[in-house]
């Protein structure tokens, strides 16, 4: 495994097991050096959203980059108030639009709204069987939500991208969604920085002389998910990458099971019908 590594989607695409998160890179400057350095370094995944803000700019970095489209793979994601059929459609456009690309790599429902996902995911098929999306899924989307989508659509979603850490582990999740043939992208794994003083993260550093924030990244890869950690800081993008020369042992992976504890930095999905 590298930063060069691929996952195969459900629909035969593949996808970059090492992705540059952006949420709350602020829209501007600070987002396109974010995205031009870990292009530099290597990342070939860059992860949006329309929320974020900063579409045009990861776009405006990508083209800045002077790297083939076709080997850099974006994801972008329509946010709650824009879905709906029709909506649905019309965000994509914009997002195409800021973007300054020709398709999307992969295109997700942000969030499972009620009155409105249903028909979100029938936009995203036509999106799909149209070309303009190579790959669509879903985001906070826990398995009662995913069954449901599963009685109606003609398309099984490829991914599922969701909070999750090594306290927040959710095996039940991962499990079903393995099932059913999703790949779940893990966001937020860094927990914004919030676990870097537990001891026993800080233990496992220790041992195989790596930073807290690199143990969870590696952690989420050997626990077979796209991992999505944000920086904005150059040394920072860095580091985050620097995690293919070690493995975490099944000992250790083991142990760090013990670490779940339903920690969440982000909303909860749980609770939404």
């Amino acid at each position: 495994m590298d930063i060069n590594t691929d996952l195969k989607l459900n629909n035969g695409i593949d996808i970059p097991v090492l992705g540059l998160g952006t949420y709350k890179s602020h829209p501007g400057t600070e987002t396109v050096n974010a995205v031009r350095y870990a292009l530099d370094t290597g990342y070939r995944h860059i992860d949006t959203a329309a929320l974020y803000a900063n579409e045009k700019d990861v776009g405006l970095a990508i083209r800045q980059g002077g790297i083939a489209r076709e080997k850099i793979f974006i994801t972008t994601k329509v946010w709650n108030s824009a879905q709906g059929y029709n909506n649905t459609l019309k965000a994509f456009d914009e997002s195409l639009k800021k973007l300054n690309t020709d398709y999307i790599d992969l295109y997700l429902i942000h969030w499972p709204v009620p009155e409105s996902r249903n028909e979100t995911w029938k936009a995203l098929e036509k999106l799909y069987s149209d070309g303009k999306a190579k790959s669509i899924g879903i985001s906070n989307y826990t398995i009662n939500h995913i069954e449901e989508l599963l009685k109606s659509c003609g398309i099984v979603p490829s991914v599922n991208q969701v909070e999750l850490s090594p306290f927040l582990q959710q095996p039940k999740l991962m499990e079903y969604c393995k099932e059913k043939g999703i790949v779940v992208e893990a966001y937020s794994p860094l927990t914004r920085g919030k676990k870097f003083k537990d001891k026993r993260l800080l233990g496992i550093a220790e041992k195989y002389s790596k930073s807290p924030a690199q143990i969870m990244i590696r952690w989420a890869l050997q626990y077979d998910t796209v991992v999505l950690p944000k920086s904005a800081h150059p040394e920072r993008i860095k580091e985050n990458a620097d995690v293919f020369d070690f493995e975490i042992s099944p000992e250790d992976m083991e142990y760090i099971k013990t670490f779940d504890e339903n920690f969440r930095i982000a909303w909860d999905p749980s609770g939404i019908e």
